[in-house]
């Protein structure tokens, strides 16, 4: 009787952990110590008052279009600008890397809800201050990105929805990375409702997928589902020597062909 009291209650403090900090396991900022001098950078709100801050690459007024990008949970906006640049370099769109609170020395911290209102406030800040048409305006998401994005997209749909390594659920992901017990009481615990598999079988646009068989993080098959899964399929694309952050740079030209199919975008890569 003493052990299985132990049990139960290492069990239920194990749930009420993870209830408590599992905001704090998803959302892993990385430290910054000295913030990049970078042109290109914009400031705006979201709706709670929040800070926020993007970056940008090309001229979002005179773009084919606006690649709105939202990156993975232990990555910085400001990393990415090296591929936003080459993104602008070969599709004809400008880029807009959104930075979530509690990143890159913002103030508040990360959360599911939270999250919501950044995506929100950086599609408002192209849409408004940049005057960009709804038409023209594409979304991206990697990782934990491409959940945020999908979501977004329910609420405003975009011209084309590419994701790249994304999972279908954060329920499948749990079953990953925590015991069965926990997976079983998963919904009872979770404040995180991520569900890009049931999002992309409702939306009625082009939802394109780029994923790395060798992936250890995300494994391929979840992004093969999730694009199975789209009502409307776009393009899908395996990089066979890939993991989950190198899609790009093992893909080459084939990832660039993907890119530009996605947003139906002619080959028009610049000098460089």
């Amino acid at each position: 009787m003493a052990i299985a009291f132990v049990i139960i209650a290492l069990v239920l403090g194990a749930l009420l952990f993870l209830w408590h900090k599992q905001e704090r396991i998803l959302f892993q900022p990385p430290p910054l110590i000295e913030a990049p001098s970078v042109s290109g950078q914009v400031s705006y709100d979201a709706v709670d008052g929040q800070k926020l801050i993007g970056f940008i690459a090309g001229d979002p007024r005179q773009a084919r279009g606006v690649l709105i990008c939202f990156h993975g949970n232990a990555d910085l906006a400001v990393w990415q600008l090296d591929w936003a640049r080459s993104v602008e370099h070969r599709t004809g769109y400008a880029v807009f890397l959104a930075e979530y609170r509690g990143y890159m020395s913002l103030g508040g911290s990360p959360t599911y809800t939270s999250t919501k209102l950044d995506a929100r406030a950086a599609y408002d800040h192209v849409r408004v201050v940049f005057g960009v048409d709804r038409d023209r305006v594409a979304f991206f998401g990697h990782s934990l990105g491409s959940a945020v994005a999908t979501e977004l997209a329910e609420i405003h749909p975009p011209s084309a929805l590419l994701l790249q390594s994304p999972f279908t659920s954060a329920r499948a992901m749990a079953r990953l990375i925590v015991s069965p017990p926990v997976v079983l009481v998963w919904r009872a615990i979770s404040r995180i409702h991520f569900d890009t598999v049931q999002a992309v079988a409702e939306l009625d646009i082009p939802v394109s997928v780029a994923h790395g068989k060798r992936d250890r993080i995300v494994p391929v098959k979840m992004g093969v589902d999730v694009y199975e899964a789209a009502r409307n399929k776009g393009q899908l694309l395996i990089v066979e020597q890939a993991g989950h952050n190198d899609v790009a740079e093992v893909g080459g030209e084939e990832y660039w062909q993907w890119m530009r199919n996605a947003l139906q975008s002619p080959d028009i890569k610049k000098a460089e």
